[in-house]
């Protein structure tokens, strides 16, 4: 009933139009014309006047055939970059970029799968539940078009997000996380005399000797990812901004390494600061987003893993390390399992996807639509 060669075209057309987060206009208005002649109703809400993008999250309803709860699909439209002009090949069914740029399976395997999932059944009148499909913004620049989206507009309260390479595997836990903004304030002084100044990078250099940074155990990290600051080799510097985070799946630990990091900078600072009024530190530490955790026997993982066996493999719950739409989903009390649709070396300009996974995934959720649909268990 797939139609591979539709699959695999509608693919590389998604994949050849520029939608670098807050830039999704033209492949939502390409959407929103392919869910229209679909029988789709769609609604966009009010997303980009907060993401500050070209356009909001869309939203697509099918009514299906059969009295059963609706159910959410749901990918994100936007990529990461160098994602402009993107020339996609095809050899032996694998699809890659010319090389130069990243290809756009991450997520637009998502939007392809959904799409011939949605066609599959409307050719074949196949048993159906209620769809809502969710096409998001700007996932990539921290899951701001989820964080955004107006829940009104849906009815679903659970559902799967294609996200994730494994298509044997669906994502239940992952961590929540706290982005970290440090700024350290010393005084300027020429590098000629420099115990005139109080040299902010120092502070900062000092503080940071002090923080465990990387793995920190098995369920949490901590990263600081960038450092700027100084005007010239000849000035000391007054000001520095360092910014990071820390992840857990434990909230009590994430609150934890979060402290640990603001108190070796203002002891650091309170150390230094003698008699001056500096060096000083500002902190302000920004929930990002929280975290999964969905549990083992819940009907969404239970239907999921049971489409599975009906086309015979197994769907392993799987624990990572990083965010997406559905930790936000999980927050405003949505259950969304994470699915994978095969693709690999995502973020980088050797990014690739097998037609075969992605035929695999479509399969899946057609299959998870008819064993929702019919009530199976």
């Amino acid at each position: 009933m797939i139609n591979t060669q539709r699959l695999a075209q509608r693919f590389t057309k998604l994949c050849e139009i520029d939608s670098i987060s807050r830039h999704e206009q033209k492949i939502a208005l390409e959407l929103e014309k392919i869910l229209k002649e679909m029988g789709a109703k769609i609604f966009f809400d009010n997303a980009k006047e907060k993401t500050g993008g070209d356009c909001s999250n869309m939203i697509a309803k099918f009514n299906g055939n059969t009295d059963v709860e609706p159910l959410l699909l749901s990918g994100h439209m936007d990529t990461v970059g160098p994602g402009n002009g993107v020339k996609v090949k095809c050899e032996n069914g694998i699809f890659s970029s010319s090389g130069d740029t990243i290809l756009g399976a991450d997520d637009k395997s998502a939007i392809a799968i959904i799409l011939e999932v949605m066609d599959v059944v409307k050719e074949n009148n196949l048993p159906c539940p209620p769809v809502e499909i969710v096409f998001t913004v700007c996932e990539e620049i921290g899951l701001i078009g989820a964080k955004h989206l107006d829940l009104t507009l849906l009815d679903s309260k659970f559902g799967y997000i294609l996200d994730s390479t494994d298509y044997q595997g669906i994502v239940t836990k992952a961590p929540s996380a706290n982005k970290i903004n440090i700024k350290v304030y010393g005084q300027a002084a020429h590098g000629a005399t420099p115990e005139k100044g109080i040299n902010a990078i120092l502070v900062a250099s000092k503080a940071i000797a002090n923080i465990q940074i990387g793995r920190i155990d098995k369920i949490t990290t901590c990263n600081l990812g960038t450092i700027k600051g100084g005007e010239a080799t000849n000035i000391v510097p007054e000001f520095v901004e360092i910014k990071g985070e820390a992840r857990s799946h434990d909230n009590a630990r994430l609150e934890a390494v979060t402290q640990s990091i603001a108190d070796s900078f203002e002891e650091t600072v309170k150390a230094m600061r003698g008699n001056s009024d500096y060096p000083k530190v500002d902190i302000d530490v920004i929930p990002d987003f929280p975290r999964t955790d969905i549990p083992k026997d819940h009907p969404m993982i239970l239907l999921a893993q049971k489409a599975a066996s009906n086309i015979e493999f197994d769907l392993n719950c799987k624990t990572v390390g990083g965010g997406a739409d559905a930790n936000i989903l999980f927050g405003k009390g949505i259950m969304a399992g994470v699915l994978g649709t095969g693709m690999k070396d995502v973020h980088t300009v050797n990014e690739h996807i097998d037609i075969k996974d992605m035929e695999k995934s479509t399969k899946l959720v057609l299959e998870i639509l008819r064993v929702h649909a019919k009530g199976e268990k």
